[in-house]
């Protein structure tokens, strides 16, 4: 049950092995609508390990009392978070005038 937006979690198993694991999670907004930026990790069986961290922002929408996935946006690489975060860093700068 996923009642409150701090109970929402990327955790996932399957045959009593923990598939995906979350590392870290930020809230990034709450109430009706949630955005959720997960850290987590994927079990690589053929390496008996955890593999690199990976990133992942979720949409959920109360409906009933309870949080549903609405939407997902899977950051592929490090190198493009570092992207984003550039591109956010950039337009987040107070222009000439300082406004932003």
């Amino acid at each position: 049950m996923n009642g409150t937006v701090d109970e929402l979690t990327v955790n996932y198993e399957e045959d009593g092995i923990l598939r995906v694991k979350e590392v870290d999670k930020e809230i990034l907004s709450r109430g009706a609508w949630a955005t959720v930026l997960f850290r987590y990790r994927e079990w690589m069986p053929e390496a008996d390990a955890y593999g690199p961290d990976r990133y992942t922002i979720r949409r959920y929408k109360k409906s009933a009392g309870e949080y549903r996935q609405q939407s997902k946006f899977t950051i592929s690489s490090a190198d493009q978070a570092r992207r984003i975060i550039d591109a956010l860093g950039r337009w987040l700068e107070p222009d000439e005038h300082g406004q932003e």
